[in-house]
Formats: structure tokens, sequence, C-alpha cells
């Protein structure tokens, strides 16, 4: 693939540049998006409510696919990564509530915690932006 086939955005993320990497990344038909939370800035959104953090950091995400002239029903996959397992109902309002009619496939992971201890949740997307099937 070569580089004009790959396009890179950035959101401003000061973990983009300490780490190297950006927060989203087009290649060919698929739009990629980081790990995102519900961080803005230095500004935590929904602190302690795992259902607000979903909402916000979903809503980053799709504005990363924005970039690209995408929105949310584009979005092929999700990945959704939980501090805890007592959140999954939330969690999953939140994601029926943005993702009810678009059905994406998705994965639900509970890990042992973020960076930061007040981040209940972290969310990756991925966008189809090809031509329409059959």
């Amino acid at each position: 693939m070569t580089s004009e086939a790959v396009r890179r955005v950035q959101s401003g993320s000061p973990w983009e540049d300490s780490f190297g990497f950006a927060r989203a990344v087009a290649a060919g038909d698929h739009v990629i998006v980081a790990g995102t939370t519900a961080f803005k800035g230095d500004l935590l959104y929904g602190d302690g409510d795992p259902y607000e953090q979903t909402k916000v950091a979903f809503a980053t995400a799709v504005e990363a696919i924005g970039e690209f002239g995408l929105d949310i029903e584009s979005v092929i996959r999700t990945r959704v990564y939980l501090a805890h397992s007592r959140d999954v109902d939330e969690v999953g309002r939140a994601h029926k509530e943005l993702f009810d009619t678009v059905r994406p496939v998705t994965t639900l992971l509970v890990v042992e915690g973020f960076m930061d201890s007040r981040v209940l949740v972290s969310v990756e997307v991925e966008a189809f932006r090809g031509p329409a099937g059959p």
C-alpha cells in the first residue's frame, strides 16, 4: 500500500505525541480509530459514570471518522474495554442507543485497568468507506 493510500488524523491528545500514534488512520477502504476514552484535553467527562464515559468516548471516535467524511452508519466494528464487569449493563445501554440501527460487530472485554484509574471505558471503532455491496 502506498503512502498516498494511508491518511492519518491527530486529535491533539497529548498521548499521541508522547506515544507516537494517530487518533485515526484511513488505509484503503477502512478507517480505524485508536483506543478512545472520555477525556477531552485534561477533563474527564462522566467521572464515575460508565454510561456517560461510553457515550463521550464513542462521540469522540465518531468525530474522528468524520474527518474522512464518514458517520456512525459507516461503523462496522466496535471494541469496548471495561475496567469493571459491573459496568457491562450501563455500557451496553449506551452502545445500543448509539449503534442499534447500525449493528456493528462488537467485542467487549474487561481489562485490569487504565493509565488513569478514573477511566472506566475505552473504545475502538473501525469504519468502512468502500463502495456499497450488493
